[in-house]
């Protein structure tokens, strides 16, 4: 039997501390971006297009805006079988851990009626939601189910990633408003802003790929497709 030499970790070592270090990113990300959401509804002044939908349903059904997220996610995770999409962890664990933060937050934080403390909360969860976002994809266990939609329509229709993601969250923007969500200055502000935010800490919050991890996430959409808009 070898052993490795002393004061140099093996490489079954370094290959565990590199799944924690992503495993960390990955649950630390989605429950940043539940918090981070839930922010935005304190705020009052605009949702992301996704919670828009999920406010509207769930004043219609009255159940709370993070079972709807789960519902809902649950939902879209279905339509990939057609469009034949593989879920990976960081897929699933973001349907449960995003609705159940976001839940938790939203107990925790108080409305909010004066605009001087509205503009501060949309500003810190739509930087928060950038840092999340940068967390959970950088971590490479999957995209989120709505992600997966849009890369999915994507190759199944041949048309750009940004015309697909465009059609879809304008539609479920619509729908969500229709139904009573929150559609305002800072739908718009998420939307400009949302992108960059997400590319720097994507970049940021980079983890050095080993080769294990090059095998797991090759059938993985790419970073840059998930967030194309």
């Amino acid at each position: 039997m070898f052993r490795a030499k002393s004061g140099r970790p093996t490489t079954g070592s370094r290959g565990g501390r590199h799944l924690t270090r992503r495993l960390c990113q990955l649950y630390v990300g989605l429950a940043l971006y539940g918090a981070s959401s839930a922010l935005l509804v304190r705020s009052g002044l605009g949702l992301e297009p996704w919670n828009v939908l999920h406010q509207g349903i769930a004043e219609r059904i009255g159940m709370s805006i993070g079972v709807v997220s789960i519902f809902v996610g649950a939902a879209v995770l279905l339509l990939w079988i057609p469009l034949r999409q593989r879920p990976g962890l960081g897929t699933v664990s973001n349907v449960f851990v995003v609705g159940l933060a976001m839940d938790g937050t939203l107990a925790l934080v108080p409305d909010a009626h004066a605009l001087g403390i509205r503009i501060p909360l949309l500003v810190a969860g739509i930087v928060l939601n950038g840092v999340a976002t940068g967390l959970y994809i950088a971590a490479r266990f999957g995209p989120g189910p709505r992600d997966g939609l849009m890369t999915g329509l994507h190759e199944r229709t041949g048309r750009s990633i940004r015309l697909m993601r465009t059609l879809v969250e304008v539609a479920v923007v619509v729908t969500g408003f229709a139904l009573g969500g929150t559609l305002g200055v800072g739908t718009v502000v998420y939307a400009l802003a949302i992108g960059p935010l997400a590319q720097f800490f994507l970049r940021f919050f980079a983890v050095p790929t080993s080769p294990e991890s090059r095998v797991v996430a090759s059938g993985e959409p790419s970073e840059q497709a998930i967030l194309q808009r």
